[in-house]
């Protein structure tokens, strides 16, 4: 029994570092990490100067795949001793002599810049572009890896982009610059004179949404355990991390490695018996099948994973189809009804007869005289609505602008209009005052039935 309960605290702890710390492994885009891969090789071994932008969404592993084919390269003997990584962030580096100083101590020019004394930005920077310009096709090459590409260029002049696409243009010492940014109009931010010397190379990654079946394969693997023979495979590779030189890459330090984890070959194969059952059962493919529709990332399919494994413990040693299901749910509700349902009936009232209103104006503006009066024909031949004073319909009429359920037109004219008098939106859709009055908890049936029809 006490192994069995060590053996889920490893698995837990296994998995969650798997998932959280496993920086170079990238699924699918074969033909993107060749590219990238190619380039780098022809900048190492040829001496060619190269730029190229990453493009994708947040989560989609443009920052991984990276990692993946400078893992694969090292290794490459020659691209190991001929190679400097310098690797800056735009969320770090906010202006380019930031970025001069972080160039020039991971290139390790900081002993021969230790003798001169660099008063202005463009003195440094003549210094590094001397250094580089003082190279041939033989020289070390060197690989610029820009992170948040798109705020590098709201750096003044983009002063540090002009001078790097322009010796990658150049025949001086080999340079290849990847930028990796969210944007997709990121070239459009380039000033002119940059995206002169740009060579407009874009590599577009999209997490694929083509196949269901593969996100179910991708979930079964991501939660599977490896064999202990699988995890000495991978040993080798994340052994060769140690070779990277750079300080500022920091995944290599401290990479998941499985070498600290072994599995009794039953419990292993117990295990991973159970992920088959599990994936293959219809309601946990429904709940897959509603996070695939939700967002197709691997990056959120992890998150998801994370959150389910944390749930095993002594007396819950296996995921279940009940767990998932109930996870999934939470992706599932909205926001905007769970906060309809902790408004007073009041309040729900009003939000009824904007409804009504809007569905019958067809979405028009409204102001609190126009909803008062709907509310009052209501009010008069209800039970529960009866007696309330104007001024309490009032503050719940504010209460709803001040959740932001409904939106004044302009905030300009707010001191010019009486507050009763200024016009608004509803910032709701129908389907969701809907949900929101079903599922509130003991509405009144006279209320119910008014939020169906507005004939009273």
């Amino acid at each position: 029994m006490h192994d069995s309960v060590q053996e889920i605290a490893k698995t837990r702890r296994f998995l969650k570092e798997r998932l959280q710390r496993d920086y170079t492994t990238v699924r699918g885009y074969e033909s993107e990490r060749n590219n990238v891969r190619q380039l780098l090789q022809r900048t190492a071994e040829m001496g060619e100067s190269n730029s190229l932008l990453l493009i994708g969404p947040r989560g989609a592993g443009k920052t991984t795949l990276i990692n993946a084919v400078l893992t694969d390269l090292l290794e490459n003997k020659s691209f190991v001793d001929n190679t400097l990584i310098v690797h800056l962030d735009g969320n770090l580096h906010t202006d380019d002599r930031i970025a001069l100083k972080s160039i020039t101590v991971q290139m390790r020019l900081e002993n021969a810049a230790d003798g001169k004394v660099f008063g202005s930005f463009a003195e440094n920077l003549a210094f590094l572009l001397q250094c580089l310009k003082a190279g041939d096709k033989k020289s070390k090459s060197v690989v610029f890896v820009l992170e948040e590409f798109d705020l590098f260029c709201t750096h003044h002049n983009q002063t540090l982009l002009y001078n790097l696409f322009d010796v990658s243009q150049s025949a001086q010492a080999p340079i290849c610059v990847l930028g990796v940014t969210c944007r997709l109009d990121v070239i459009e931010l380039l000033e002119k004179r940059v995206k002169s010397r740009f060579s407009h190379r874009q590599v577009f990654l999209f997490p694929s949404a083509n196949k269901f079946e593969d996100y179910v394969s991708l979930f079964q693997h991501l939660v599977s355990l490896p064999s202990n023979k699988e995890l000495q495979a991978a040993v080798d590779r994340i052994d060769s991390l140690q070779m990277f030189k750079s300080d500022a890459f920091t995944f290599q330090r401290n990479h998941f490695d499985g070498i600290e984890y072994s599995f009794d070959k039953k419990h292993v194969e117990n295990w991973n018996k159970q992920i088959g059952k599990l994936v293959k059962a219809p309601a946990a493919q429904k709940t897959l099948q509603m996070l695939y529709d939700f967002d197709v990332s691997e990056a959120f399919l992890k998150t998801f994973i994370f959150r389910l494994v944390a749930q095993l413990k002594a007396d819950a040693p296996h995921i279940t189809v009940e767990q998932l299901a109930t996870l999934g749910a939470q992706y599932e509700c909205d926001d905007k009804v769970e906060l309809l349902c902790g408004l007073s009936v009041l309040e729900l009232c009003l939000l009824i007869a904007i409804k009504h209103h809007s569905s019958i104006y067809d979405r028009d503006p409204f102001n609190f005289e126009i909803i008062f009066g709907r509310f009052s024909k209501f009010a008069k031949v209800s039970t529960t609505m009866q007696g309330v004073e104007r001024a309490i319909v009032l503050k719940a009429f504010e209460h709803l602008r001040i959740v932001e359920l409904i939106m004044p037109l302009s905030s300009s004219g707010m001191g010019k209009v009486q507050k009763e008098f200024e016009m608004h939106k509803m910032a709701l859709t129908y389907g969701q005052i809907q949900q929101a009055v079903q599922r509130y908890q003991a509405l009144p049936t006279e209320v119910a039935q008014w939020a169906q029809s507005s004939l009273i």
